[in-house]
């Protein structure tokens, strides 16, 4: 069934739809009155509702029933992306999206290829958070993951102390073999905490960042024996938290 997010707190017995999201319904989904959908409210409770009236702007939407249980992962999890070239950063945040990611703060990073246009920054942040959008309704997702734009290693430092937990995921590691870090980690994470796991883009982070990092408290790690790609890294790390967290409990 579809969902869709609403601007409305769970204390409200009725919703109105417009925008893109009005479009969808009605151009492409081709609903009608009487039509059932679930609604997604701010603070990420889920209702089944009817559609009760649509207009030429707006759809009035009734709830029906809400609905128990959530689909979030028991931590909040924010990855922090070298910024990578081409559409990668796109792939990280829509599959990192459906595996349950809290947030995404690309960084710029020493060896980022791409250069970061200020010019462009608002409709590339829109677009982006327009991707966490959809891939958190298609994967029944209670929260979109905020998309922040682009920040500098310093700015990312002074985010990092208002977490619980910080790792940096470095090839160097796991080319020596460190296997531990990240599962000691994860066993030790309690649900409600916060963790924030910093990979580099595709050249790798470079040893003064992981200087940097390190002196900030966050500690390095392996992912496996094998290179990940830098679109591949996170995914491994959220799929892995989920195992820990969800599934052994």
């Amino acid at each position: 069934m579809q969902r869709y997010f609403v601007n409305a707190g769970s204390d409200a017995s009725d919703f109105q739809i417009s925008g893109e999201d009005y479009h969808h319904i009605i151009r492409v989904m081709r609903m009608k009155e009487g039509d059932e959908i679930v609604c997604v409210t701010e603070d990420g409770k889920s209702a089944l509702s009817v559609i009760e009236e649509i207009t030429d702007e707006m759809i009035a939407v009734k709830v029906v029933k809400w609905e128990d249980g959530s689909t979030e992962l028991p931590v909040r999890v924010t990855i922090a992306s070298g910024l990578p070239k081409g559409d990668k950063l796109e792939w990280i945040i829509q599959k990192g999206t459906e595996l349950g990611a809290h947030e995404f703060v690309p960084f710029l990073a020493a060896r980022s290829i791409v250069k970061w246009d200020e010019k462009k920054a608002s409709k590339k942040v829109e677009r982006w958070q327009k991707i966490a959008k959809e891939a958190a309704e298609q994967s029944y997702r209670a929260e979109i993951p905020a998309v922040k734009a682009p920040v500098s290693i310093r700015t990312l430092l002074q985010m990092a102390e208002n977490f619980d937990v910080k790792l940096v995921a470095y090839e160097e590691e796991a080319k020596q073999g460190e296997a531990a870090v990240l599962a000691q980690t994860l066993q030790k994470l309690i649900p409600g905490k916060s963790l924030l796991i910093v990979f580099g883009p595709e050249g790798g982070l470079a040893p003064h960042e992981i200087s940097l990092l390190s002196e900030n408290g966050f500690v390095a790690c392996g992912l496996g024996p094998r290179i990940l790609r830098t679109e591949t890294a996170p995914l491994y790390l959220l799929a892995a938290v989920s195992y820990q967290l969800e599934l052994l409990r």
